[in-house]
């Protein structure tokens, strides 16, 4: 099929919960895709920040492959050595004890919501049932996870929502002193904001609701669905803040393209889950996880974490100087490969400039163009996206 039989199959057949790009993506290799006219765009979006490996990586391909043949479902009533390697990858990486494995990254927050709730109820009584999360957050879109995720667009149409969730500012710490008390459960914070604009996190926020989850007898999790992984620079995004979480979600890198979540935590949350708690069949399929053991690996090795702190400070250097050549352009936030170019006004003729010249960006809200490149991106990559950027941004 053509790319315009295949657009309208997909309007006759497939339910629009996304506005899709005006092309229909056929292949992708190394950072690269290639439409179904044979037209190549440089990904700057990476399937939203899932590609950490780029297209084609040859290590998760032979996994997958190998795998594959041997066994490629068996469910969580059986061991299985893929996940129990993945498993101890994780644990021996992170602050945590111990891993739930699941689907998605939503799937990993509504695990983390479960076991916070759990937690409390175990430990402190029938009473401590409240979350705090923040403004701009995104944490996904099944109900519980889309009861922390503060916007009216996503959340009016499907409520009542689930109830005991309240809003501080983010990087706000009084903001969020006035909402966290003994009734709380647990705060969850992205260390970076990714949806809600690109926002990172101050050092100072962060070590302040460690103290006041500590006070107040709750947990912390932190959302590393979209910045964890080397997406920052560093393997977990929270890590050069000093502060450890007693949970933490994962997902978008982790499977290699392939679908799969994580929510990883400590002993003491841990210990409050009994079987029967939580569950998924399809959860750590073993083809996923042995592609996930390849990501975690190549992710995790110093050198390559080197390289995306310094393809960081690379690209905000770019940006910057796009943002003296255009003066639409209002902030440049972010850390590592994960950047937001703030406009004053919609980003979305940009978006769709970058589409006529082969390069492919997203929205971070609004008037937030978001970059989230694969992490084997090279300099000449982010010079030749600068260039188009810089044309893009002078259709505003």
């Amino acid at each position: 099929m053509n790319g315009q039989e295949i657009k309208a199959l997909d309007e006759r057949y497939i339910l629009h919960t996304y506005a899709r790009a005006p092309f229909v993506i056929e292949r992708g290799e190394g950072v690269r895709v290639y439409d179904t006219e044979g037209k190549a765009y440089l990904d700057f979006v990476s399937g939203i920040a899932v590609n950490a490996l780029g297209y084609g990586d040859p290590d998760v391909v032979a996994a997958v492959a190998e795998q594959s043949q041997r066994l490629m479902h068996i469910s969580n009533l059986y061991y299985s050595a893929p996940q129990t390697a993945l498993a101890q990858m994780l644990v021996e990486r992170s602050f945590a004890d111990k891993v739930f494995f699941c689907n998605s990254g939503t799937e990993a927050i509504e695990a983390a919501l479960k076991f916070a709730r759990k937690w409390a109820k175990v430990n402190h009584g029938e009473h401590k049932t409240g979350f705090v999360a923040f403004e701009r957050a995104f944490h996904g879109r099944t109900m519980g996870a889309l009861s922390l995720t503060p916007r009216p667009s996503y959340q009016d149409p499907f409520r009542p929502l689930i109830p005991g969730a309240a809003f501080a500012t983010y990087n706000d710490l009084a903001s969020a002193e006035a909402l966290i008390t003994d009734d709380t459960c647990a705060c969850i914070v992205e260390p970076v904001q990714g949806e809600g604009g690109v926002y990172p996190a101050d050092p100072a926020f962060l070590k302040g609701l460690r103290a006041l989850c500590d006070r107040h007898g709750a947990l912390l999790i932190f959302d590393e669905v979209q910045c964890g992984l080397g997406r920052t620079g560093t393997l977990w995004a929270h890590e050069p803040y000093g502060v450890t979480p007693d949970l933490m979600t994962l997902a978008k890198p982790l499977g290699g393209g392939l679908p799969i979540g994580a929510t990883l935590m400590t002993d003491a949350v841990a210990g409050a889950i009994e079987p029967g708690d939580h569950g998924s069949t399809f959860a750590a399929n073993p083809v996923v996880c042995s592609a996930a053991q390849v990501v975690v690996e190549k992710v995790a090795a110093p050198a390559f974490l080197e390289r995306v702190r310094a393809l960081g400070s690379y690209v905000e250097e770019s940006l910057l100087e796009l943002q003296h050549r255009h003066a639409c352009i209002k902030e440049v936030r972010g850390r590592g490969l994960i950047w937001g170019i703030e406009a004053t006004v919609d980003v979305g003729p940009a978006i769709d400039a970058g589409f006529g010249e082969g390069l492919l960006t997203c929205k971070a809200g609004a008037n937030v163009l978001r970059l989230l490149p694969p992490l084997v991106v090279s300099e000449a990559d982010i010079d030749e996206a600068t260039a188009i950027l810089d044309r893009a941004f002078a259709v505003l």
